[in-house]
């Protein structure tokens, strides 16, 4: 069974991923609906229905109306300096309350299949001296962001017992592609401005996950029948130390690499002194994933290549600087 003559209702369509999961299900055929915001945000040439803030009172009847499937991409974010009161409050409010709120309607609407995007920091923060995390892994959630997407992730297991709906829960880690943000962009404009930077010594491992990648895969979890039911961890499938990711982004912006060594003990000690140990363990700690349930169970690929992500990524940053 699949869905490409179906209606796929898709969440957070107007972010980073959304725009590019919208492009490709409406290149596969598929009839796509925008959840947004406002109307402000609708996108061009894509069905939107405005459905506010996101949290445990949205009413989701109208961007529900004759959908299969539900792709939730929509969350309140990680951020390395949450400014909220209560951070894991908030967190919860939107990630939880608002993830369960949308699946019971869900249900309620006869959608057939919900694919979650949750986090590879459900399985933690780090693999360094273990084995890369896979989906048999005792969930380990370390921050506020971590926590409400495990307990998003139980919520739909519950839901899913009790009225049928399938759910399909997908964990991934770092993704980058055009329009990303964050330390990857910040990673990328310093690379383009020649600043030198003390990574050579990084000889960590990390999987990443370009987002047509990521794309590709939420549209194979909404499709596959074997999907139902299943938790899968993502990844390019090719783990790339910080020092070597560094010279990858260097030679797809046409520029040299002002990587130097530094010993990173040091450079974690001053860290600490500094306040800023969580973004330094970023760049010298390990966190592996094997992706290889999704390649056995529904004969997932990853499109496209590390250095293809890299380079498709450098050239929206060219274009846009």
């Amino acid at each position: 069974m699949t869905f490409n003559d179906k209606k796929v209702l898709v969440t957070g369509a107007t972010g980073f991923v959304g725009r590019v999961l919208c492009k490709e299900l409406r290149h596969r055929g598929f009839q796509v609906r925008a959840a947004v915001r406002s109307l402000d945000l609708s996108i061009e040439g894509i069905e939107s229905v405005v459905v506010g803030e996101i949290a445990g009172g949205t009413s989701w009847r109208d961007a529900l109306r004759d959908v299969d499937v539900v792709i939730h991409l929509a969350a309140r974010v990680h951020v390395m300096k949450d400014e909220a009161a209560d951070p894991l409050s908030e967190f919860l409010k939107v990630n939880v309350s608002g993830t369960e709120n949308l699946a019971r309607q869900a249900a309620q609407a006869g959608v057939k299949r919900l694919v979650y995007v949750s986090s590879i920091k459900v399985n933690g923060d780090s693999t360094t001296g273990s084995q890369p995390f896979s989906e048999s892994n005792q969930p380990n959630p370390q921050d506020p962001y971590g926590i409400s997407k495990w307990r998003a992730e139980q919520a739909l297991q519950r839901i899913a017992q009790e009225t049928g709906l399938e759910i399909v829960i997908v964990r991934p880690p770092l993704v980058y592609g055009a329009g990303v943000k964050g330390n990857f962009i910040s990673l990328m404009t310093a690379i383009d401005k020649d600043v030198p930077l003390p990574l050579a010594g990084a000889k960590n491992l990390r999987s990443l996950l370009y987002v047509g990648n990521l794309a590709d895969a939420l549209i194979v979890c909404a499709a596959h029948p074997d999907a139902a039911g299943q938790t899968y961890l993502l990844s390019d499938g090719e783990d790339i130390s910080t020092a070597m990711l560094v010279k990858k982004i260097a030679t797809a912006l046409g520029r040299k690499s002002r990587s130097f060594y530094f010993p990173p003990g040091l450079l974690r000690a001053a860290a600490g002194v500094l306040g800023r140990s969580a973004q330094v363990e970023r760049l010298f700690g390990s966190l592996q994933v094997n992706n290889q349930k999704i390649r056995n169970e529904l004969s997932w690929c990853p499109p496209f290549t590390l250095e293809q992500g890299l380079r498709a990524t450098a050239g929206w940053y060219n274009r846009r600087t």
